[in-house]
């Protein structure tokens, strides 16, 4: 069996900051942060970590981690500034030199093609609701493996198309700030086209080893009435099934409970084979029959179980459920799993010592990678997991008002300072 990977897992817009530098063109984040009352407190990625100077700080904290990978986001637009078209060169440079120094310090390079931050000018002609921009996708992983995959074996194409689906085009509370509710539907059919389209890209490039990660939850019905079983099915298609179903089995669930037909072509392209599927996990899902009209379900929260800051539920074994629930559904279909993302938001802040202590993160981390290992203790084939995050970042709508970080960052003068949980992790290193 390939070696374990142990890693942690960041995004170009939420740490590299260098917004305006190298050629670097604008994305539909540099354009939403700019709107008044989208992302609290007025906060953009213009600097975040200002991890685009500081990789050789960042990449000394992962070393004295002792992970032996690193996930990390490639950004659109620096490579291709309008979407399409000419390379930047400068940018594109900027991650030959990231790969460079992970491989010399010994750190395996995952890199995600698309974590969220979409070149504005494709935004301009719609998004990802407009199906070129699946094809301008894939141009653009051809234009980075051909300069990366002589050195990078291990990418991800897509990050939780669901949740960029979801917050960006359907609720609006995302870039690109959409409120379109189901009409957002065509932006899962296009981003899952994107992602067929990349992971033949890819391995024509010379990759090795294609994954598309998501965003799954195992979702627990309110009840047993008929009606929030209903509803638990509808959500469990609409979160899960909806991105997972025509990739790993050619055909999309069935979309009625929605009032909507599945898309019947490109399936041949989206169900291209992928050598891993990547798992981002955060909590379980309780869901109800829905309230009122829109959504054929609705949240009914998970009382109960401890929180972290973010205010979501704290429950390891729904990590072991879903992994082990994935291979029961889907099979002999199912290709290795790793844990892309896992993590919690907790009230961090510098102690008068100058340590850090976040207790609650330790005991998270504690709970989750035990129940990873109870899943591959039943058989499942589990190669891989990843902190979210390495550093504090700049978090979405939330701006820098949630701390996911191993390593805290002061947000005023971007000292780095690892937590107790970074040494904690770094003592548990292997035990999967």
């Amino acid at each position: 069996m390939s070696t374990f990977l142990w890693g942690t897992a960041t995004a170009a817009y939420q740490i590299e900051g260098a917004v305006t530098e190298d050629g670097r063109g604008p994305s539909i984040w540099d354009t939403f942060t700019r709107e008044p009352g989208r992302v609290r407190d007025g906060h953009t990625g213009d600097v975040a970590c200002d991890h685009y100077h500081r990789t050789a700080e960042d990449i000394a904290l992962m070393s004295g981690l002792g992970v032996n990978a690193y996930r990390f986001s490639i950004s659109w637009p620096r490579v291709l500034p309008a979407g399409t078209g000419p390379i930047n060169p400068r940018g594109l440079a900027f991650y030959d030199r990231l790969v460079d120094d992970l491989l010399a310090a010994g750190i395996t390079p995952v890199p995600t093609l698309f974590h969220w931050d979409l070149p504005q000018p494709l935004q301009d002609r719609g998004g990802w609701l407009n199906r070129d921009t699946g094809a301008a996708f894939a141009d653009y992983a051809t234009a980075v493996a051909t300069r990366l995959a002589d050195r990078v074996e291990t990418w991800i194409t897509l990050n939780e198309p669901f949740v960029h689906m979801a917050f960006g085009y359907a609720l609006g509370v995302h870039a690109p700030g959409r409120a379109l509710l189901l009409d957002a539907l065509p932006a899962a059919h296009h981003q899952l086209l994107g992602h067929g389209l990349a992971t033949r890209a890819l391995r024509a490039a010379g990759a090795k080893k294609v994954l598309i990660s998501n965003n799954l939850t195992p979702v627990w019905p309110a009840s047993a009435d008929p009606a929030d079983l209903a509803a638990a099915d509808a959500y469990d298609t609409l979160h899960n099934r909806l991105f997972n179903d025509p990739v790993l089995t050619g055909a999309y669930p069935d979309l009625s409970a929605f009032g909507k037909d599945a898309p019947g072509d490109d399936l041949d392209v989206i169900s291209t084979p992928v050598d891993g599927l990547g798992v981002n996990y955060y909590n379980p899902t309780r869901i109800a029959a829905p309230a009122g009209p829109g959504f054929p379900f609705s949240d009914a929260g998970l009382p109960g179980h401890p929180t972290t800051a973010f205010g979501w539920p704290v429950v390891p074994d729904g990590l072991r459920e879903l992994l082990t629930g994935l291979k029961d559904r889907y099979g002999e279909r199912l290709p290795p799993l790793y844990v892309t993302e896992n993590g919690c938001s907790q009230a961090d802040t510098v102690a008068a010592d100058g340590t850090v202590h976040d207790p609650e993160r330790i005991a998270f981390l504690d709970g989750h990678v035990k129940a990873v290992q109870r899943a591959r203790d039943e058989g499942v084939d589990v190669r891989g997991y990843f902190v979210w995050s390495l550093l504090d970042n700049f978090e979405w709508a939330e701006g820098y008002n949630q701390r996911f970080g191993l390593v805290h960052v002061d947000f005023a003068t971007l000292r780095r300072t690892p937590k107790s949980s970074y040494h904690w992790f770094k003592a548990h290193l292997g035990q999967t």
